[in-house]
């Protein structure tokens, strides 16, 4: 078993707006430990799908993702988001690379069969390959992994980027003491949307299933939370979300998942 690893994934307007990625840039750069990044980015993957006329369409938080649409999401995150974020980790003397889930066959994934609904290219894991990445973390780099997998065929896909940094999150508690972070730019799961300090501080299976059902919680929190409970089943130690302050005070802040 190695040291500790903390996956953080940053999404929602954290990532959006340059003052607000500027100073989580720094928070989590001051993580002690080895630590990967996923990002998000979704909202200015909307914004440029606008620009080009394409329209988006999202069901429970989940992006349908066409031909068009997959066009602009590896544009987004493969390119414009993720060399962002590695160029500002760099300018703080932090060794960083931009990877997707194609490079190093660091995340395979099938085309996600047709339902109730056909979300299109997106993508469900099927593997994670964590050897050449571990590799990177043994040599201090830090892995900025953009949401776009694989199938082994040539085919990317889009992966949903709090479902990515749980399979890592899986996948790396092999090897190593995982702590799995969702930041965003709320202080944690709310239980009143409109008071920002209205923060569950511990949530249970039992308790996230009751607020789902009554509506307290919805949308882009329920994929989150579906992937955080899921990790935690599979040996990560523990499950965060919370806002940069949160980076900052060592996760004493924010939501704190919990099996009981």
């Amino acid at each position: 078993m190695h040291d500790r690893l903390t996956i953080v994934k940053v999404g929602g307007k954290v990532v959006e707006e340059a003052e607000s990625l500027s100073t989580f840039i720094k928070d989590f750069a001051s993580i002690a430990g080895q630590k990967i990044l996923v990002h998000g980015g979704g909202r200015s993957a909307t914004a440029i799908a606008q620009q080009l006329g394409i329209e988006t369409q999202m069901v429970e938080g989940r992006r349908i993702t066409d031909k068009a649409m997959l066009d602009v999401v590896v544009m987004v995150y493969g390119g414009l988001v993720n060399k962002n974020v590695v160029a500002q980790l760099q300018a703080l003397n932090k060794q960083a690379v931009g990877l997707t889930g194609a490079d190093l066959d660091l995340v395979r994934a099938v085309k996600r069969p047709v339902k109730d609904i056909d979300y299109g290219y997106a993508g469900d894991v099927v593997a994670v390959n964590t050897e050449n990445v571990e590799e990177l973390l043994t040599n201090g780099v830090i892995p900025v992994v953009a949401p776009l997998t694989h199938n082994g065929q040539g085919q990317l896909l889009n992966t949903n980027a709090d479902t990515m940094a749980a399979e890592l999150a899986k996948a790396f508690a092999k090897s190593y003491r995982v702590q799995l972070v969702y930041c965003f730019e709320k202080k944690g799961v709310l239980a009143n949307a409109q008071d920002d300090d209205s923060v569950i501080p511990n949530l249970t299976y039992e308790l996230f299933e009751e607020h789902k059902q009554s509506g307290v919680i919805n949308e882009g929190m329920i994929p989150k939370l579906d992937n955080g409970f899921a990790a935690l089943k599979q040996g990560v130690s523990a499950v965060y979300i919370t806002n940069t302050d949160g980076l900052k005070k060592g996760f004493t802040t924010g939501t704190l998942l919990s099996h009981d």
